[in-house]
């Protein structure tokens, strides 16, 4: 399957995610990998555009390759949020179509979509017409009562016909009434084997597969089984060491970053003392960080200092050695 090299990142990314995959928390994952591709957490067009939240755009340029991920469903604000992401340097602009949440149905975006694949395509046509950078689509395998097996097909030709550039496929459905946004994550049933027969049945459509994916292990099969790229969610944030210290070495085939966790934290000091120097607090950083050390000798007491003293006034970079400390003293417990 062909891949341009605007979306060769796409071999592993970390999934975009409300609350947690903001700009500390890229830049964090990124001392990791140095190669996968990082999404930022939806951007509502209306915010972009009618709100004038610019902030919300703001990223580092050693986040880099990066996405922006916009939610909506006007074609033309959704081209103008795209044009505004774009100019600031995004080397991606993504559609949810994935959203289950009661305040995303609301809009009119996210996994309610499915239902409207015409407007979809409306909506990828736009902003394909006003970037130079790969426009994406994320989406589900089906909304509610729809047949999955019936739908995907003809939402995928449609994408592809709008000119969408690659898509990423949570192999679940979602049920819009009657499950919960965290539910949707896990109640539905996976179906790897129909995302993989999509990505068979359009081959000049690079395709990630995403959902219930919790190691490199399994990312390298499904590579190895048919699909351009795999898209992990959870498992990456919780416990990011785990799912991306390998990564740049098995599937990009490059030198990784950092050996050893404490590397990475080493790596993080710079940029968390600026943070803190330009009003900043500690724990808007750190908090991303507890699961560095998930399942390792200490790796309680690393997540409880941290998240009992980043919240002080005072905290600063110097909590990270306190951290670390404690967590080599004897009779420190894994978790």
């Amino acid at each position: 399957m062909p891949l341009n090299a605007a979306t060769e990142a796409a071999r592993l990314s970390v999934a975009p995610m409300m609350d947690w995959t903001d700009r500390h928390c890229r830049y964090f994952h990124r001392q990791i990998s140095r190669h996968a591709l990082l999404y930022t957490e939806m951007v509502t067009a209306p915010a972009l555009v009618r709100g004038g939240a610019v902030h919300l755009l703001e990223h580092s340029e050693a986040e880099h390759p990066v996405a922006l991920q916009l939610g909506g469903s006007d074609p033309k604000e959704l081209a103008a949020a795209a044009q505004m992401g774009a100019a600031v340097g995004y080397d991606e602009i993504n559609l949810n179509v994935g959203c289950p949440s009661d305040r995303v149905q609301s809009g009119t975006f996210g996994a309610v979509l499915m239902k409207s694949p015409e407007l979809v395509s409306e909506c990828v046509a736009a902003m394909k017409a006003v970037v130079d950078v790969p426009v994406t689509v994320k989406c589900r395998i089906g909304v509610d009562d729809q047949v999955s097996e019936q739908i995907l097909p003809d939402f995928i030709k449609r994408v592809q016909q709008a000119g969408c550039d690659y898509l990423i496929v949570h192999a679940r459905k979602a049920w819009l009434q009657g499950l919960s946004p965290k539910e949707n994550r896990d109640i539905p049933p996976l179906d790897y084997e129909l995302v993989l027969q999509m990505a068979a049945q359009f081959p000049d459509l690079p395709m990630s597969i995403n959902g219930g994916i919790e190691t490199l292990d399994v990312a390298a099969d499904l590579i190895d089984r048919g699909m351009n790229g795999v898209m992990i969610g959870r498992a990456a944030y919780h416990r990011p060491w785990d799912v991306l210290a390998d990564v740049d070495r098995r599937l990009f085939g490059k030198v990784p970053a950092h050996q050893t966790r404490e590397g990475v934290i080493d790596a993080m000091r710079t940029y968390i003392a600026a943070h803190i120097a330009e009003g900043g607090k500690l724990h808007q950083i750190t908090r991303h960080m507890l699961g560095l050390f998930a399942g390792e000798p200490g790796a309680r007491t690393w997540r409880r200092v941290l998240s009992e003293k980043a919240n002080r006034p005072e905290a600063g970079v110097s909590l990270l050695d306190e951290a670390l400390e404690q967590m080599h003293q004897p009779n420190t417990m894994a978790s």
